[in-house]
């Protein structure tokens, strides 16, 4: 297989403006077509028959030998470049936390051989667009600049023996696994039809789709994109619905997505992105919290401890169905857990009920419990919230 060139190609403006990018690219190399390719080898220009260099560099007339007529072209040349066959049917063979090997069918050309494709790929929701340039191969796996539980883009152009580009490929969007080793590197599929529902003065409401998982998707994670290179991980929740303050005005974008996410930490490919309208005045204060969580370190050990929290509705309604959703200070990681459902991203944990104690009566309480290892911290969390509602401690 042909060894992989890479390098970090450009920075996105705008997610908008790939496009434009590409097709900046896809127009610079037809311009720049009749210069051959850097590992095309050596093609000899085509030379006028009375023309030849003076030393100086100015043309001179060269004359025919005696009783030779110059030969007359028999018909204009054509201008218009042969490109190659843009490759087709791009998709992703195999995807693991840190590389992603690429297929596709080969491109054609009807004037000379195909020397190799031009790959450009980027991080959904970043501001960078990298690229690799392989040989006349329709396989190979891409390394750089790729991490675990991201989403990234692929496209890629062929080049001929004559420097010509085809147009670009289909494109091709994969999301890393969490691990490579563990019991679940599936993510699930990615959320449908995110759509703003109810806005009022200070507030919007996100729906989607529920997405599917192998193994069963614990919750939601809602993103805010500020349209340049910036995502903030706004909630999470288990539900498929999301009330939310106005962001304010900025000179930047507002836009939202949603991600599935497993037990392990998988995440999904994005959903599609919404804007909600943005508010200039003051936000108001948000409602009394109606919930509360007290988190015990029941016992602790060099590398090791067990915990409970207690999540109390103090509020008046009852609430069916909860999540508590915590960030651990410390290095520490769950390793098992009873009386809800357990997932940890990173530091944040995400604790779902079961069957049993899904609904939380006024006044009432539910009682969960972890276990796990640290090695240089095991400080106890200090923020909680239940279904992405902030709550009180203690």
């Amino acid at each position: 297989m042909t060894g992989v060139r890479s390098s970090s190609l450009l920075r996105r403006l705008r997610p908008g403006l790939l496009t434009a990018v590409v097709l900046s690219t896809a127009v610079l190399g037809t311009a720049l077509s009749v210069a051959p390719a850097a590992d095309a080898g050596t093609v000899t220009p085509a030379a006028y028959p009375r023309v030849a260099p003076a030393p100086g560099g100015a043309a001179v007339s060269v004359a025919a030998p005696a009783g030779t007529t110059p030969p007359k072209p028999s018909s204009t040349p054509s201008t218009s470049p042969v490109l190659p066959s843009a490759p087709t049917n791009l998709t992703a063979s195999e995807v693991r936390t840190a590389s992603v090997t690429l297929t596709w069918t080969a491109a054609t050309s009807d004037c000379c051989d195909i020397a190799g494709y031009d790959i450009t790929y980027y991080q959904e929701f970043g501001d960078i667009v990298f690229s690799a340039s392989v040989g006349a191969v329709t396989s190979t796996t891409i390394t750089g600049h790729l991490g675990a539980g991201q989403q990234y883009t692929f496209r890629l152009i062929a080049r001929d023996s004559l420097g010509q580009r085809s147009n670009w490929s289909n494109a091709l969007t994969v999301v890393t696994p969490v691990t490579d080793t563990g019991p679940d590197t599936t993510p699930p599929t990615a959320p449908q039809n995110l759509t703003v529902g109810e806005v009022t003065a200070s507030t919007g409401t996100l729906s989607w789709s529920p997405s599917t998982d192998d193994v069963g998707v614990l919750g939601y994670n809602v993103y805010r994109f500020d349209g340049w290179f910036t995502s903030q991980l706004v909630a999470t929740v288990p539900g498929t619905t999301f009330t939310t303050d106005l962001p304010a005005s900025t000179p930047l974008r507002n836009l939202y997505y949603v991600r599935a996410r497993d037990a392990v930490g998988n995440v999904s490919i994005a959903s599609n992105t919404v804007t909600l309208p943005t508010t200039t005045t003051t936000p108001t204060p948000p409602p009394p919290s109606t919930c509360r969580v007290t988190y015990r370190n029941q016992s602790e050990w060099q590398g090791g401890f067990v915990a409970t929290a207690t999540v109390h509705n103090v509020g008046a309604a009852p609430i069916d169905g909860w999540a508590v959703t915590f960030s651990f200070p410390g290095d520490q990681q769950v390793t098992s857990g009873w009386n809800a459902t357990i997932g940890q991203t990173g530091t944040t944990v995400t604790a779902r009920n079961v069957d049993w104690n899904r609904v939380l009566a006024p006044n009432g309480s539910a009682t969960f419990g972890v276990q796990g290892r640290w090695s240089v911290s095991d400080t106890p969390p200090t923020g909680f919230s239940l279904n992405g509602a902030s709550c009180t401690v203690g």
